[in-house]
């Protein structure tokens, strides 16, 4: 069965960032005007700045023609949406590295993993690092090595990476630093993205999104990764320096966020930089902004000001989450992307089916 699947989001694409981009050649077509955009399920009226602006996006981050689609979202609204496309993999550099060859090696033959305080920066995984995992973790059954020659125990084949990875790790590859190569997606790996064409607020911002969106760079915004079952399995699913990792259901994916994927222009009013958009259509921003200072958000890391409307500010890179919750309503179809993934120790369903999209 292919692993090609649909992503799922939401947001609001300017008819100026189309043309720039892909042109006009879209299926449905597209209000010219773009000072503003209409909801057809209710009448309301968005200011452009709420959506997606596909300007902002890195070269070569969709590998097709966008598309405007019908779609529904979870609660029965029905939209318009645009489709992107992507590759599975970030735009403009390779991935990596992710885990270290010897208990010698430094932080530049590593990549990083969450600190066990769950705030704060990625911690850095380097020989040392391998090698002390017993005294951070204050487990003395932590082995990820090789006492006699020093090297350090990593998931080098693709049987490797999925046996290691999955929700029942196979004993062979327990005590093993994780890491996956794009080389072990199959050969017709995508993902696909609806959008609607405008963010519609939800009634209920309660529940959780396997996938949280994409990235300006094209790779996804991953849910929180399962940290206790990889923690479990004596394992570390290492990320490189940029917070991500790669499996063969998401390919690369990120779980946080380390400054790769800002958007590199600086904002007039010193706002933190974009780094990406929500399931739901809403950008999601750095955490500090040019001052280094925090706003105060609610309960989903949200806030709004009157350039951007309502928006996310992602966590720091160790608490393993972007956002706490949807402020829009998301599209679900009729399959979606599976829990997690083998990088993520979640795979799909024995049977192979794919479970539903979850808010």
């Amino acid at each position: 069965m292919s692993l090609n699947k649909k992503r799922i989001l939401t947001g609001l694409i300017t008819f100026s960032a189309l043309a720039a981009l892909v042109g006009c050649n879209s299926e449905t077509e597209v209000k010219t005007d773009a000072s503003e955009a209409k909801n057809t399920a209710t009448g309301e009226v968005n200011k452009i700045s709420e959506g997606i602006d596909l300007s902002m996006f890195k070269e070569g981050a969709f590998i097709e023609t966008p598309k405007i689609v019908d779609c529904t979202t979870s609660q029965g609204t029905e939209t318009t949406c645009y489709q992107l496309v992507t590759s599975g993999a970030p735009a403009g550099r390779e991935p990596g590295p992710f885990c270290p060859r010897t208990t010698s090696d430094g932080p530049e033959e590593g990549g990083g993993w969450f600190s066990k305080e769950g705030s704060g920066d990625l911690v850095d995984i380097t020989g040392e690092f391998i090698l002390k995992l017993d005294e951070y973790y204050e487990d003395d059954k932590w082995a990820v090595y090789d006492a006699e020659t020093n090297k350090v125990r990593y998931t080098a084949t693709k049987a490797a990476c999925l046996g290691a990875a999955r929700p029942d790790v196979e004993e062979q590859y327990k005590q093993n630093c994780i890491e996956c190569q794009l080389s072990y997606l199959d050969d017709d790996f995508t993902e696909t993205y609806l959008i609607p064409i405008t963010p519609i607020p939800a009634k209920d911002t309660a529940g959780r999104v396997h996938t949280v969106g994409i990235a300006l760079d094209g790779a996804e915004l991953s849910g929180p990764a399962p940290v206790d079952a990889i923690l479990g399995s004596y394992t570390i699913a290492a990320f490189d320096d940029c917070g991500g990792h790669i499996n063969v259901h998401q390919g690369y994916h990120y779980h946080s966020t380390t400054g790769c994927t800002d958007q590199t222009e600086t904002t007039e009013d010193g706002h933190a930089p974009l780094i990406g958009y929500a399931v739901d259509g809403y950008g999601i921003y750095a955490m500090k902004d040019a001052e280094g200072k925090e706003e105060s958000l609610d309960e989903c890391r949200g806030t709004t000001d009157d350039i951007r409307g309502y928006h996310y500010h992602a966590a720091s890179p160790s608490e393993n989450m972007f956002i706490g919750c949807m402020h829009g309503e998301t599209i679900k179809t009729a399959g979606g992307p599976p829990e997690g993934g083998p990088g993520d120790h979640q795979g799909p369903p024995p049977d192979g089916s794919t479970p539903p999209f979850s808010e």
